[in-house]
């Protein structure tokens, strides 16, 4: 039996990967909005195929833009550490954003723009199959959940469509805004861990539905608290 389990985890590994990989492809060259234009490098998701945490930003920053990885630069380095607050690190996650491709000047992004890479990250999703999402910031959580706010919702797990919902403002934001820094720690040192420790609990129980079974797509949905 447990040769078996391990034989399955082993290909939905294989299959995870492989179809990240396909995304990450398509998004290199991707340009359905005008994003591209200007970018340097699209900067798909990275990190575990298989993680049971999946952290989604807006999109991606200068320093992604020239690197071609999320989360880079000092917000990044921030992020590590806050992963490692959480028990965590980089290789144990899955990073990504709403977007492939750094908005020039830093601007928000426009709804045609959201809209033409939901895709991606609808994908990404699917393929991972995390326990735990973790949108940071405003903009990544209206992708889930369009009219909630994230100065009311930060740091409270939900359920949502079979999985756990967890918004956190973004590492940047610690970095801009000095009393936004320690709720970020908190956050991430308190509400992740908890939130994950849930989720599997929930898993072993058989009480969070199958997220393979679900639409994690934009729109507004049912929240309960645990």
């Amino acid at each position: 039996m447990a040769m078996n389990d391990a034989n399955d985890a082993n290909e939905r590994g294989d299959a995870a990967r492989e179809a990240l990989a396909q995304v990450a492809a398509e998004a290199r060259v991707c340009m359905r909005c005008d994003l591209h234009i200007g970018a340097k490098h699209a900067a798909p998701g990275t990190g575990a195929a298989t993680a049971d945490v999946m952290l989604i930003g807006e999109a991606p920053s200068a320093y992604d833009d020239r690197s071609g990885r999320p989360f880079s630069g000092p917000s990044g380095a921030f992020l590590d550490e806050l992963l490692a607050a959480a028990g965590l690190s980089r290789a144990e996650v899955y990073l990504t954003n709403v977007v492939k491709h750094h908005p020039q000047e830093s601007r928000e992004l426009r709804p045609d723009e959201v809209a033409a890479c939901s895709g991606y990250l609808a994908r990404e999703i699917a393929a991972v199959n995390p326990l735990v999402l973790v949108p940071l910031g405003r903009a990544a959580l209206a992708w889930f959940l369009p009219n909630a706010r994230i100065t009311s919702q930060h740091g409270q797990a939900r359920q949502h469509h079979g999985r756990i919902l967890l918004a956190m403002y973004n590492p940047a934001a610690g970095l801009h805004r000095e009393e936004l820094h320690d709720v970020i720690v908190a956050d991430f040192t308190r509400a992740l861990p908890a939130a994950l420790a849930e989720a599997r609990r929930l898993r072993a129980e058989g009480k969070l539905i199958p997220p393979d079974a679900r639409d994690d797509g934009p729109g507004p949905q049912q929240m309960s608290l645990f």
